[in-house]
């Protein structure tokens, strides 16, 4: 008997060399929907879930794997004489490869005008279990849910099949995005309800950057994003300039930005070692930092500086007089870049958008630095 992949994704990057590498092997192939039209329209040939199901698609495709000759033949186990005789008696094949991707719910009400009615059919509910009922049976079939698994999970095919440590790493992937994907969906009908005291508080964060140590050099650390990241965060800024932000970088960064957005008139804050060192307002930004620097001009050397209005000629020509490990600024004038590139008084610039209203504040310690949406552990 061939071997049989159930094939199903939104995400189509890589799929048709994939798929084809798969046919090569002798997979035989059931897809549906818009998958299963990429793959007819590359020249495989595909089997329709409904073939498999002897049930047509309906609902507009809500209703199409949700049915126990998909999920029999993922859930059964192989290793079981009862599983194996209820299957054979109930016409139900062994499914040994899922490749599936979900709706794109996070894109979708990425979208500044994204209605509701599009956010919930958004949802995916036939992806998450055939992902969750093959994930629990990883002793006997593969899941795929990442495409830059592709290529080495092929690798581990052509040699006779997958190994099951790699099918136990491929589950554990499978169980975090989909439980990161409930997240999201349980954040946003949640805001849109307006609830504020839940009884569990469930976030889900994207690995933005693994960093070369942790608070001490001894420890490791990672830089992890907000699924949804508000723009008036460190994990939302650009870079423009210097070496790469390190664990205590980023935490005094958060921290002086925090302060910063406190204040509507022209503002600079700077921030050493997770303590102020000053804090200035004026009528320029020129002005509020020199007020910020004559608050302490000793602490402030190899500080942060966060100012909330653009750096313009003036300001810079008052910032390149000393060291400064990071300056963060909404923007920053053509001429007072070439003042500090050519000083090269500090580690690195940030472009750091404007303070949005009502941002949210979040603020743990539980094994981990939390930053506002984002968080260092």
């Amino acid at each position: 008997m061939n071997k049989r992949a159930l094939i199903s994704v939104s995400d189509k990057e890589g799929l048709v060399p994939f798929v084809q590498e798969l046919t090569n092997l002798g997979f035989e192939i059931i897809s549906t929907g818009g998958t299963k039209t990429v793959l007819e329209k590359a020249g495989l040939q595909p089997i329709g879930i409904e073939a498999i199901t002897e049930f047509p698609e309906m609902m507009d495709g809500r209703v199409k794997t949700l049915h126990p000759r998909v999920h029999g033949g993922l859930l059964g186990r192989r290793d079981l004489p009862s599983h194996m005789e209820a299957m054979a008696e109930h016409g139900i094949l062994p499914i040994d490869l899922v490749v599936v991707n979900l709706y794109p719910f996070k894109e979708t009400i990425s979208k500044p005008e994204v209605t509701e009615a599009d956010a919930i059919e958004n949802i995916d509910i036939g992806g998450p279990s055939m992902l969750r009922s093959a994930a629990k049976n990883h002793a006997s079939l593969t899941v795929v849910v990442d495409p830059k698994d592709y290529d080495w999970v092929l690798a581990e095919l052509k040699e006779g099949n997958t190994t099951l440590a790699s099918r136990k790493k491929l589950a554990a992937k499978v169980f975090r995005h989909t439980a990161a994907y409930d997240a999201l969906i349980g954040e946003y009908l949640t805001k849109a309800v307006a609830e504020t005291e839940t009884e569990t508080l469930t976030k889900t964060y994207v690995l933005k950057q693994t960093l070369r140590y942790g608070e001490n050099s001894h420890q490791k650390a990672s830089f992890y994003q907000d699924a949804l990241p508000v723009p008036y965060s460190i994990a939302s800024a650009k870079q423009i300039h210097g070496k790469e932000l390190s664990y205590n970088n980023i935490k005094d960064a958060d921290a002086a930005l925090r302060i910063a957005e406190e204040f509507t008139e022209p503002t600079a804050v700077a921030l050493k070692h997770m303590n102020p060192c000053g804090i200035g307002s004026g009528e320029t930004i020129a002005e509020a930092f020199q007020e910020a620097y004559e608050a302490d001009p000793v602490s402030i050397f190899g500080g942060i500086i966060v100012l909330n209005r653009p750096v313009d000629v003036a300001t810079a020509e008052q910032l390149q007089r000393i060291f400064l490990e990071i300056i963060i600024a909404p923007a920053f004038e053509e001429e007072a870049l070439e003042i500090l590139t050519k000083k090269k008084i500090c580690a690195c610039w940030l472009l750091i958008s404007k303070k949005q209203p009502n941002s949210q504040k979040l603020s743990l310690s539980l094994g981990a630095y939390w930053c506002k949406n984002q968080m260092i552990k």
